[in-house]
């Protein structure tokens, strides 16, 4: 059994794959504190409650916090005797190399989405993901990625509204049932939920002007569907996207010579 984890600024996602399908996912607040031993008495305890039997033999993880990864190593190491393939380093291969500038760094989810989208979709593709920052992937024609774009996200960009203007209550992202807002709750998730379609819609129209080409927009992420409601701009959203390139990075690095 593989067990993949992704961890994002916000949540540390966990999904065991036997081999053919997703036995489970949990989520767990991402907390650079948090012990492998805290991980495993929480993971251990799901497995459990929910009668997921399964001898873990591997693990591959993706993290934009750097400081979580040394505890999640100890877990995989000290609880289920594996190594972790780790993604963005140099033990771990990817299909196709990300064509960028020089001496940049791509954030490893950026990375993972590039190769499950790939997979289910062939190149040309702009992947949307709607996390703690919204992102733009560009992935070419042959699965590489190559560059992309990166905006505050949904709750982050309410929460700074919230924190910088005092008068200014804290909302829930919501479609709201008109545009022009007749209270200042509705007037708030008029402007977020709108002005972030006008975001997305606006950045696809000109990557797509500067590729010149047809290009498929892929949404993934907790707000993916949410946004979906008011844009018919995506081709298809995938709460699982993510893990689908873990698993897909894990084979890989297990086949390649």
């Amino acid at each position: 059994m593989l067990l993949a984890i992704d961890c994002g600024n916000t949540n540390t996602v966990f999904s065991i794959w036997d081999g053919t399908k997703f036995l489970a996912t949990w989520r767990i607040a991402t907390d650079h504190r948090r012990t492998a031993d805290e991980y495993f008495v929480w993971l251990s305890s799901l497995m459990s409650l929910t009668g997921v039997k399964a001898q873990i033999a591997e693990a591959i993880i993706s993290s934009t916090v750097p400081r979580v990864v040394f505890n999640l190593r100890v877990l995989c190491d000290r609880y289920f005797n594996c190594r972790p393939l780790v993604v963005g380093k140099p033990d771990c291969k990817l299909p196709v190399a990300p064509r960028v500038d020089q001496g940049t760094t791509v954030g490893p989810d950026r990375l993972v989405n590039t190769v499950g989208s790939f997979d289910r979709h062939g190149g040309d593709l702009i992947v949307v993901d709607f996390g703690t920052a919204t992102t733009f992937d560009v992935v070419d024609h042959d699965g590489a990625y190559i560059g992309g774009v990166i905006a505050p996200g949904v709750n982050l960009s309410l929460e700074a509204l919230h924190m910088a203007a005092a008068a200014l209550p804290h909302v829930d992202v919501a479609r709201p049932a008109k545009a022009i807002g007749t209270n200042t709750v509705a007037c708030m998730q008029s402007g977020v939920y709108w002005g972030y379609i006008g975001l997305v819609e606006v950045i696809v129209r000109e990557v797509r002007r500067e590729r010149d080409r047809p290009m498929k927009v892929i949404a993934t992420g907790g707000l993916a569907s949410l946004f979906a409601q008011g844009t018919e701009l995506f081709h298809s959203i995938e709460d699982d996207l993510t893990m689908h390139g873990l698993v897909l990075i894990n084979a890989f690095n297990k086949d390649a010579p």
